[in-house]
């Protein structure tokens, strides 16, 4: 009998891949497609032609031509005492409800990281502000601050029209701004927190280090990167703010709380210049992405 002998296959050349989409890289996009296309739709879409609209003189109006008017716009805002006073209470505004808000969450998350009894009922009321529409707090401050029926003037025994008085409207607002963008940041510093180890809380307490000491030199540095994050997003949230200032006050008295976006609200809708409105916009985005920028550059510095 003779004995046939297989021989082994050779083995296969590589794949090269050639200069076409692999599979992989269609499947990806092909997956990514149902969310790419709302994106870019509703987003993309509606920012790129409110940029080019911010280059014309539109006008909300049937029987108005629209026309490349260049930066006519922009020269016009440079020299719009209004824009510059509402840009002045917008700053106003962002900065002290954001850096408010910071110090009242962080109290808040430290108090909340401790093991209290009914630690978790006092976690889920923290966030019952998160969980409500703008629209719903904005009528219910303006309950809160009523000069007839409201509790405020209940417990204060005075009579004032806080959202009507010139040199008080704003620092209600502030307030409200404060309690409610507070409990998505206590949320976030919650779980900063949690993260820190506790080797470090243990280590410093061996050294003699007190609970103020452990905070400044442990707790803080730990949630640097946390601060930075939460405190940037915040301030872009609060200066873009619009419904719960309107519910509010709708810009007056007299102007006094017309926040940046409040202002090109009635550009657009009142007087119905949308070109300028437009441009409006787009001011309002470049400051804030500059100023994001450069503290995120500043910050990102200090940590290196």
């Amino acid at each position: 009998m003779t004995a046939t002998v297989t021989k082994a296959a050779p083995p296969r050349p590589p794949r090269t891949r050639g200069r076409g989409i692999s599979r992989q890289t269609r499947e990806m996009w092909l997956l990514m497609l149902p969310a790419l296309v709302p994106v870019l739709l509703f987003s993309v879409g509606p920012l790129l032609y409110g940029i080019g609209l911010a280059f014309t003189d539109a006008r909300n109006t049937r029987v108005h031509e629209t026309s490349f008017v260049g930066l006519e716009n922009f020269t016009r805002l440079l020299g719009d005492e209004e824009f510059w006073a509402s840009f002045k209470i917008g700053a106003i505004w962002s900065v002290s409800v954001t850096v408010l808000q910071f110090l009242a969450a962080l109290g808040l998350a430290l108090l909340l990281n401790e093991r209290l009894r009914f630690r978790g009922v006092a976690r889920v009321l923290a966030v019952v502000p998160w969980a409500m529409p703008p629209v719903v707090i904005g009528l219910m401050w303006k309950l809160v601050y009523h000069p007839d029926a409201g509790i405020l003037n209940d417990l204060l025994g005075t009579d004032v029209n806080w959202l009507a008085d010139f040199s008080l409207a704003l620092p209600a607002i502030i307030v409200v701004g404060v309690w409610t963008g507070m409990p998505q940041t206590t949320v976030v510093l919650l779980a900063g927190l949690q993260g820190v180890p506790k080797e470090l809380y243990e280590a410093g307490q061996m050294d003699g280090a007190g609970s103020w000491r452990r905070f400044w030199n442990i707790t803080l540095p730990q949630l640097r990167p946390v601060i930075v994050a939460i405190t940037s997003l915040d301030f872009v949230w609060n200066i873009n703010q619009f419904g719960l200032v309107y519910v509010l006050t709708q810009g007056g008295p007299g102007g006094r709380t017309r926040l940046p976006m409040l202002f090109a609200y009635e550009e657009a809708f009142r007087y119905r210049f949308a070109g300028y409105a437009s441009m409006l916009g787009l001011a309002m985005a470049i400051v804030v992405l500059a100023v994001l920028g450069l503290y995120l550059w500043r910050q990102m510095r200090e940590t290196r």
